[in-house]
């Protein structure tokens, strides 16, 4: 029997296999990765290796319920009160398919490793009335209980990951640095780790530095406005578009392009984080009504937000990164990774020394990197460690993320 009894059982063992679970702001569905993890004598990590890989789509109907949770207007308690808890069911019947698909037993898993939802995320601080009068306090909200998800599966559960960031006064994002200088650090090369999910974060990781000196932030929308267009151009027929053919079929407004990039978020110097509060349905909705106004097709629109995602992460390497950070290397990770004009938008708006390429060129999936890097945090949890980076997160301190659930 490989499942630990208690954290003791589980920190003294070489050889450990987890679960990650990731249901990013796409809200596309789920990533389910099983994941081997070998410490050394000392206990620390020293080999990861994917194991398995398994992904399961929303429906329909779940994803409208989740979508509306996103939104003030449209959020109701009890409505986000059943998707807390039902969907765990969904995360469990996804790490039993996993396990199937695997041909290993749960018994063999030493824990899941979830991320959960996010339903709400505020950047920054938010004024609250405390105890001794006014005050501001730190907030991001990932649904799933773990309790549901560890009753139904039977092995352990370590969950909300950013909570713990938070209270140690960080943005509680991005998480994943931590899981990429394990997985991707090389002494001579400068790399960026640079996920397109909903949002589009980066990790910066400085040829043969230490983790001290990682930075990484968001630099702002990734697939998520693309999405949105593609879904109302399609009436619902179509959710991304894919390869990019649709985006690569229009020509880029470089007046509404201009316009767009004059966001503040832009400016805001790292750490920082955003995300579908911002950038979600109703900028979508503003934004196809630029387009009317300015005479724009619906594929040159496609074509625009497209630019807009690779040039917003294009500007933020160099404001930000390439001033003080040779780099050699751009690793994209996420569903983005998939859409070949942006990809080529990103590398013609790059210095021409810098290499685009994905994850999926070092054996890795692209879709399966950030269930990984939960499998990866929930591991260093296990182990009595601290796995956010203050100098991504600004929290005050280095700080174990998560919550246990045996």
């Amino acid at each position: 029997m490989n499942q630990p009894a208690n954290l003791l059982d589980y920190r003294t063992k070489s050889e450990h296999l987890l679960i990650g679970l990731m249901s990013g702001t796409s809200l596309d569905g789920i990533d389910a990765a099983l994941v081997a993890i070998r410490t050394d004598e000392q206990g620390e990590i020293a080999d990861v290796t994917l194991r398995d890989f398994f992904y399961m789509p929303y429906s329909e109907d779940l994803r409208e319920w989740v979508m509306s949770l996103c939104s003030v207007e449209t959020a109701r308690l009890d409505q986000l009160t059943a998707v807390h808890y039902g969907l765990s069911e969904w995360y469990a019947h996804a790490v039993e398919q996993l396990i199937k698909q695997a041909n290993v037993t749960a018994e063999e898993v030493d824990a899941v490793c979830t991320h959960g939802q996010t339903i709400w995320h505020i950047a920054g601080r938010t004024p609250f009335p405390g105890p001794t009068g006014m005050t501001e306090v730190r907030a991001s909200l990932q649904i799933g209980e773990l309790s549901t998800l560890a009753e139904r599966t039977r092995i352990p559960v370590v969950g909300n990951f950013r909570a713990r960031d938070l209270a140690a006064d960080g943005e509680g994002a991005p998480l994943v640095p931590y899981a990429d200088y394990i997985l991707f650090r090389d002494p001579q090369k400068g790399r960026l780790l640079q996920n397109i999910g909903g949002i589009a974060n980066v990790t910066v990781l400085p040829a043969g530095e230490s983790i001290e000196k990682v930075v990484a932030f968001d630099t702002g929308p990734g697939n998520m406005i693309m999405d949105q267009i593609v879904q109302v151009m399609t009436k619902g027929r179509l959710r991304y578009d894919a390869g990019g053919e649709i985006a690569g079929s229009g020509t880029v407004s470089q007046e509404l392009l201009d316009r767009l990039l004059q966001d503040p978020y832009y400016q805001i110097q790292p750490p920082k984080s955003t995300g579908r509060e911002v950038y979600g349905k109703a900028f979508a909705q503003e934004l196809l009504a630029q387009a009317t106004q300015l005479g724009i097709s619906q594929a040159d629109l496609l074509a625009t937000v497209t630019a807009l995602t690779a040039t917003s992460i294009a500007n933020a390497y160099k404001q930000f990164v390439l001033p003080t950070t040779k780099v050699e290397e751009v690793i994209v990770s996420g569903g983005g990774a998939h859409n070949q004009t942006l990809l080529r938008m990103l590398q013609d708006r790059l210095p021409a020394e810098i290499t685009v390429t994905t994850t999926q060129q070092f054996g890795m999936p692209d879709d399966a990197k950030e269930a990984v890097a939960f499998a990866i945090l929930g591991h260093e949890t296990l182990m009595g460690r601290p796995s956010n980076v203050p100098s991504v997160t600004g929290a005050k301190r280095a700080v174990p993320l998560g919550n246990i659930c045996f």
